[in-house]
């Protein structure tokens, strides 16, 4: 048997790109299909000259083909900067890139996963969040075209199953951070960071109180590899970490990792958001023996040498 096959759509975005990393070094054969509406050539410049790795310059909204055996469709902006600025393409992304995806998947008896998120859930009323949960959702709000986009990519994937026979799996991916977040994508972990570094006031909205996990990058590229080599599941399966923190008190521990003499001041807050968000991954560690390995502190440092790097050390 010669080398798998993969396509990893969004590959030269942030998660995507570390995904493609994980897959070449396995000795796969990896395509990267980007269209860097969102995704930068410098997150895998470092992966062109290998012979394993293949650039292709591709938007998913428009059909592509291509001979592969497994496809990871991460496909999607997914910072709230990106998607708020370009909604419409954040839907057509997701839905039209999933029938896309699906439809090559049908056509070369590929495996898909669909890259799906916390976001399905909307404003959840309990947490830890479960798998079994259906969500409570705003589906004209701010947030709808990432959320339903989402969404419906799910739908796409269990419909394409039931009456095409594809063999797809789910992966509803929760806060993620690492190296290769953009400095401008509206997150809170790289906002904080970029502000801390330039030692200017971090900005907490509302009190602070409520609570996110944050997952490095590298545990969920595990959980997601871990899912395509689960022959016979099919999910929905939460990717993300249990332990929850304030975001005031992320604030305060990027602020003392970096050194930093940034102040920390409140603002109103953007929207409705949970309280409290984080994931059950029980499923997880049944069915895929995965859980979270990188502690938040070491993920965080290991996050901030990153920024470091590119934007230099913080002012004087």
């Amino acid at each position: 048997m010669g080398r798998t096959r993969v396509l990893v759509t969004g590959g030269a975005g942030f998660l995507g790109s570390h995904l493609c990393e994980r897959l070449v070094e396995s000795r796969a054969d990896v395509l990267c299909l980007d269209n860097f509406l969102t995704g930068s050539r410098a997150n895998i410049e470092h992966l062109l000259s290998l012979p394993n790795f293949e650039l292709i310059r591709h938007d998913v909204v428009s059909p592509i083909l291509l001979e592969v055996d497994q496809i990871y469709n991460l496909a999607c902006p997914a910072s709230p900067l990106s998607y708020r600025k370009n909604p419409v393409k954040t839907v057509k992304t997701s839905v039209m890139g999933a029938i896309n995806m699906l439809g090559l998947a049908k056509r070369v008896g590929a495996r898909i996963l669909q890259a799906s998120a916390s976001e399905v859930y909307g404003l959840p009323q309990a947490v830890p969040v479960s798998e079994k949960y259906r969500g409570n959702v705003n589906p004209i709000g701010l947030r709808a075209c990432y959320s339903e986009g989402k969404r419906v990519a799910e739908t796409l994937m269990m419909d394409y199953r039931s009456q095409n026979g594809v063999d797809v799996v789910i992966a509803r991916i929760f806060n993620t951070y690492g190296p290769r977040m953009a400095e401008d994508d509206g997150r809170v972990v790289s906002g904080f960071i970029v502000r801390a570094l330039h030692n200017e006031p971090m900005i907490v909205h509302g009190d602070g109180s409520q609570t996110r996990s944050f997952c490095y990058v590298t545990d969920v590229v595990e959980g997601l590899v871990a899912l395509m080599g689960r022959i016979g599941f099919r999910g929905p399966v939460n990717l993300g970490a249990e332990k929850e923190i304030s975001v005031l008190d992320l604030a305060r521990l990027i602020r003392d990792l970096t050194g930093s003499r940034s102040e920390i001041l409140y603002a109103e807050s953007t929207g409705p958001e949970p309280e409290r968000m984080c994931p059950d991954i029980s499923l997880a560690r049944s069915e895929l023996s995965w859980e979270p390995g990188v502690e938040l502190t070491e993920g965080l440092l290991k996050t901030v040498e990153h920024f470091r790097s590119k934007i230099g050390p913080a002012m004087a």
